[in-house]
C-alpha cells in the first residue's frame, strides 16, 4: 500500500482504525517530498513541527481521545496563506522572512480537525498571473511536464498534490486560481460560493471590492476530499466518523439528482478552445446524461458578459492595493508587479460613473443568471482555452485564433464576477498528453451539488492523471 497515493479520508480512516500511525504517513510524504520536489519547486518551505504533530496525533488515537476529521492527515498550505510560527511570503521579496504570529481562521478550521501541516507551497508574487513563478523561490514545474507551467496562482498546491507531495491542499481564487491550476495538474479543484469559506488571513488582502471575487478553497486527488475540507472549512467537521447536521454524503445527494438539468457552453468565436477541450466537455455531458441528468448546449445568460466586467470590477482594486503594499520599497517588487505598477500609472483611473454601472451591471447579470439557474441548475464549461502552456508563454493560439493568456482564461473568471461556486474536474488529455479539466458550476451555496456531479463524472472517467513515471522518477 503506497500510503501517499491515497485519498486524504482513506488516510484519515486508516489511522483511526489504527492499521497505520500518523508518524507512518508524515515520514512517508517527507521522503517522498525530499525525493521529487527538487525537481518541480513545489513545496518551499517545510514545517519543523511536522513530526512532533505526528507523534501527538498518534498519542491522541491510542488514548481513544475523540478526533477530528482530518485527524493525522498531512495538508499543504498557499504561501498568500497565514500560518501561525510557519514563513509566509506571497512570494514577495517584501515578505520573504515575514513569520505570521496566527493562523488564518481556513487554516486554524483544518487544524482543529486534526490536520498536520506539513508545508507551504509556491505562488506567484502576489498571487498575480497564470504562471507560478517569483523572485523568492523562483518557478513551480507541472509534474506532468517540467518544461510547462502548473499554474497561477495556486500553482505550487496543485502540482504537490498531482505529484503526490500532498493529499489536499488549502488555495484561493480570484480569477480562476484554483481551477486553472488544477486544470493544468490533472486534479479537482473547488472554488466555493463567494463568502462560504472566511479571506482573512489572506495577503494580498481580498477586502473592498476584492472581497466580492476571491475565496479560499480546497484542492485533491478526489472528490470525496473535497467534500470533507469543505465541511471542516464551513464548520461542519464533526468527531471521527460521525455525521453532523447539514451534512449529506456525495452518493446520497446523487439520488435526488436525477432528471436535474444542466447546461454546456462553449463561445468558439469569443475564445476559441482546443479540439481536446470540446471533447472533454461532451465526455462529460455524455456521463452526466447516461446518470440520468438532462443535458442540453445552452448559453447562459450574461455569462460573457461576466468575463469582460472582471477587469472593471477587480483590477484597479488589485493595482491600488499593490501600490500601497509597495510604497516607498519599490525595489522589492518583482518584474510581474512592476510591469502591474507601470501599467497602473499609465491608466487612467475610471470614473466614479464608470465603477457604479459596473457593480450595477454585475448585480442585474447575477440575478437574470440565478433566475435561469432555477430551471437549469448546473453548467459544465472549459476551464481554459487550452492545457498547460510552457513556461514564460504570454500568448496561446487556437485553431486561427491568437488570443493573451488572460483571454484564455475568461471562462474561469466570469464565476467570480458572479460569485457561484465551481470545481474543476480532469476529464480528458491534450495530444501531448497534459490534462484537460471542466468546470462543472452550481447555484450560490449548491456546493455539495457541484461535487455530487463532479464525482459521477469521477467515477466514470477516471479522476486524478497520475504523472508519467518518468517525471516522477
Amino acid at each position: 500500500m503506497e500510503l501517499t497515493n491515497l485519498s486524504a479520508g482513506k488516510l484519515a480512516a486508516l489511522m483511526r482504525g489504527r492499521e497505520v500511525s500518523p508518524v507512518e504517513v508524515v515520514e512517508a510524504y517527507l521522503r517522498r517530498i525530499e525525493r521529487l520536489n527538487p525537481g518541480i519547486n513545489a513545496i518551499v518551505t517545510l514545517a519543523p513541527d511536522a513530526f512532533a504533530r505526528a507523534r501527538e496525533a498518534e498519542s491522541a488515537i491510542m488514548r481513544g481521545q475523540e478526533i477530528g476529521s482530518l485527524h493525522g492527515v498531512p495538508v499543504t498550505v498557499k504561501d498568500t496563506i497565514e500560518t501561525k510560527g510557519l514563513k509566509t511570503t506571497s512570494g514577495s521579496p517584501l515578505r520573504k522572512q515575514h513569520v505570521p504570529g496566527e493562523d488564518a481562521p481556513a487554516v486554524a478550521s483544518l487544524k482543529a480537525a486534526g490536520a498536520i501541516l506539513i508545508g507551504k507551497t509556491n505562488v506567484p508574487e502576489m498571487a498575480i498571473p497564470y504562471e507560478c513563478d517569483n523572485p523568492v523561490f523562483g518557478r513551480t514545474n507541472n509534474p506532468h511536464d517540467t518544461a510547462r507551467t502548473s499554474g497561477g496562482s495556486s500553482g505550487g498546491c496543485a502540482a504537490a498534490i498531482s505529484a503526490c507531495l500532498s493529499p489536499a491542499g488549502l488555495g484561493s481564487d480570484l480569477s480562476g486560481s484554483i481551477r486553472v491550476p488544477a486544470h493544468f495538474c490533472g486534479i479537482f479543484g473547488l472554488k466555493p460560493t463567494i463568502g462560504r469559506v472566511s479571506c482573512d488571513g489572506h495577503f494580498p488582502p481580498a477586502t473592498g471590492a476584492l472581497s466580492l471575487g476571491a475565496v479560499l478553497g480546497p484542492m485533491a486527488r478526489h472528490v470525496e476530499d473535497l467534500s470533507l475540507f469543505l465541511n471542516v472549512l464551513t464548520g461542519l467537521d464533526a468527531p471521527s466518523s460521525v455525521n453532523m447536521p447539514g451534512q449529506q454524503s456525495l452518493g446520497a445527494q446523487l439520488k435526488d439528482m436525477r432528471g436535474c438539468r444542466v447546461a454546456s457552453y462553449v463561445n468558439q468565436s469569443s475564445s476559441a478552445v482546443t479540439v481536446e477541450t470540446q471533447q472533454a466537455i461532451d465526455a462529460a455531458m455524455r456521463v452526466l446524461a447516461e446518470a440520468g441528468f438532462v443535458i442540453s448546449e445552452e448559453s447562459p445568460p450574461g455569462v460573457e458578459r461576466a468575463a469582460a466586467l472582471w477587469p472593471a470590477l477587480f483590477s484597479r482594486a488589485s493595482m491600488i492595493q499593490l501600490r500601497g503594499v509597495y510604497t516607498g520599497e519599490e525595489e522589492k517588487a518583482g518584474a510581474v508587479v512592476r510591469a502591474v505598477l507601470a501599467s497602473a500609472d499609465k491608466q487612467p483611473p475610471p470614473s466614479l460613473d464608470e465603477s457604479v454601472s459596473a457593480w450595477t451591471e454585475r448585480d442585474r447579470l447575477r440575478l437574470d443568471l440565478f433566475k435561469w439557474m432555477k430551471r437549469t441548475p448546473l453548467i459544465i464549461a472549459p476551464v481554459g482555452a487550452v492545457p498547460a502552456f510552457r513556461h514564460g508563454t504570454r500568448r496561446v493560439k487556437v485553431g486561427e485564433q491568437e488570443q493573451s493568456v488572460f483571454h484564455a482564461f475568461s471562462y474561469a473568471r466570469a464565476f467570480n464576477v458572479l460569485g457561484l461556486p465551481c470545481v474543476s474536474v480532469p476529464v480528458g488529455r491534450s495530444r501531448e498528453g497534459l490534462p484537460i479539466g471542466v468546470q462543472i458550476i452550481g447555484r450560490p451555496f449548491a456546493e455539495e451539488t457541484v461535487l455530487a456531479a463532479a464525482s459521477v463524472i469521477e467515477d466514470a472517467l477516471g479522476g486524478w492523471m497520475q504523472p508519467p513515471g518518468a517525471t516522477m522518477a
